[in-house]
């Protein structure tokens, strides 16, 4: 996929993120995650508690992270099957690090508030006092596969355009 700037919008925009990682025992533990893209990198957040996420992570740091963007439903043949949802997403392979440093954690909550959180000017902005009750994550991106599949106009939709994938099957009700 060529990371275009609409891309890099996307990346930066969507919502939540799941990250997968693998335990100790080979199992596979996925965890979605709200994100911040951060100098070329994804940041992510949890507890501090010692739960399957940091093991894995401390056990094994190759992870991948994905993100997606669905978008609305639409026909593209006569039959209920022939039928398909624009989405984007992208899936980051990478390793995955903890970081301790504080300035590194609140440039971190910076970033996260700036792009969840309304600014609110009762509230004392840039203030953390939980910092070392959370793992801040650094996920040093290796490289990037996406997809996507855009909405057809609708005279490329069905019933204006028959791309039906099964072209000499028979409906119930046409036999």
């Amino acid at each position: 996929m060529n990371w275009t700037t609409a891309h890099r919008a996307f990346r930066q925009a969507s919502a939540c993120g799941r990250l997968a990682t693998v335990g100790p025992d080979g199992s596979p533990y996925i965890c979605p995650l709200l994100y911040v893209w951060m100098h070329g990198q994804v940041w992510l957040h949890n507890t501090s508690a010692l739960g399957h996420l940091q093991t894995n992570v401390r056990h094994e740091p190759r992870v991948c992270f994905e993100i997606d963007t669905p978008g609305k439903v639409f026909p593209y043949g006569r039959f209920q099957c022939d039928t398909s949802v624009e989405y984007q997403s992208v899936v980051v392979f990478g390793r995955i690090r903890i970081t301790d440093d504080r300035a590194q954690k609140t440039a971190f909550f910076d970033a996260l508030m700036a792009k969840y959180y309304n600014e609110d000017p009762t509230r004392p902005k840039g203030f953390y006092p939980r910092l070392d009750a959370v793992v801040v994550y650094v996920l040093t991106v290796e490289r990037m596969s996406g997809k996507q599949t855009p909405l057809p106009a609708a005279g490329a939709q069905w019933p204006a355009a028959d791309y039906t994938k099964s072209p000499d099957a028979v409906a119930p009700h046409e036999k």
